[in-house]
């Protein structure tokens, strides 16, 4: 039995068990597994692989998509530009890092954001957060040419900005990328000004459960467009089956 799994801290509401089960059980996949481990710390994590030797293949969520890579025997290129993993293949004992989420959010964002108008790129992003997940959204971005400063509760430069640092911009999309307002804590929010919401303005919050966030529910009150990370989830985690399945020759 190949197994698959999930490594993070807190799992108790993933995503991803139900959607790889559901996945093997309409495809007819009668030999493959998926669970989840949740690690107090990463440092467990080789010892993890030790008592499951059938693991071929790994998704990593909150906290450790960054402090993963150390255990990590190689990166791919964009896993390696990014500075954060997500999605893990293990073939004969080898581990590779790669990060499925900028295939995601890449692909949902296309829905919305296909070609920026000229206007559109002469007004900045904002990414709410800093962890792993707003790295890979950062690099997307670069990749379209949209210009964004990052969001967190302590400003650290010139492209990092504090939430009291936000009256009086005007962004043409806003990118969430924290687990606040997910379920069971779903009247949180980031503390953003209720300014900053403009209508025709792109709003995705990366968080899927539950569908609306306050987040969103405020921006679109403000005529926003919004968009919340289930799109995204689904195609990073299809990008992480086939990257597993090019590992086993399947």
């Amino acid at each position: 039995m190949i197994l698959y799994a999930l490594i993070g801290q807190p799992l108790t509401h993933s995503f991803s068990k139900k959607y790889f089960t559901e996945k093997f059980e309409k495809e007819g996949i009668v030999d493959a597994r998926y669970e989840l481990f949740p690690l107090e710390s990463i440092e467990y994590l080789p010892e993890l692989l030790r008592q499951h030797p059938a693991l071929c293949g790994l998704n990593v969520t909150i906290p450790y998509k960054e402090s993963v890579i150390p255990y990590l025997d190689e990166l791919d290129e964009t896993a390696k530009a990014v500075g954060a993993v997500n999605c893990i293949q293990i073939k004969n004992g080898h581990l590779k890092g790669f990060n499925t989420d900028v295939i995601g959010f890449e692909r949902s964002l296309n829905d919305f954001f296909d070609t920026p108008t000229p206007a559109q790129l002469h007004r900045e992003a904002l990414i709410l957060g800093t962890g792993g997940a707003a790295k890979a959204v950062a690099f997307v971005l670069n990749r379209r040419g949209i210009p964004f400063k990052f969001v967190s509760r302590t400003a650290k430069g010139a492209n990092n900005l504090s939430y009291s640092q936000l009256s009086g911009l005007k962004p043409c999309l806003i990118v969430h990328t924290t687990p606040l307002g997910t379920y069971p804590k779903t009247e949180e929010m980031p503390p953003v000004p209720k300014s900053l919401f403009l209508k025709g303005q792109i709003v995705y919050d990366l968080v899927y459960n539950p569908a609306e966030t306050l987040l969103l529910r405020e921006a679109k009150r403000h005529g926003a467009q919004t968009q919340n990370g289930l799109e995204m989830l689904i195609g990073q985690a299809e990008a992480a089956w086939k990257i597993w399945n090019e590992a086993e020759g399947r």
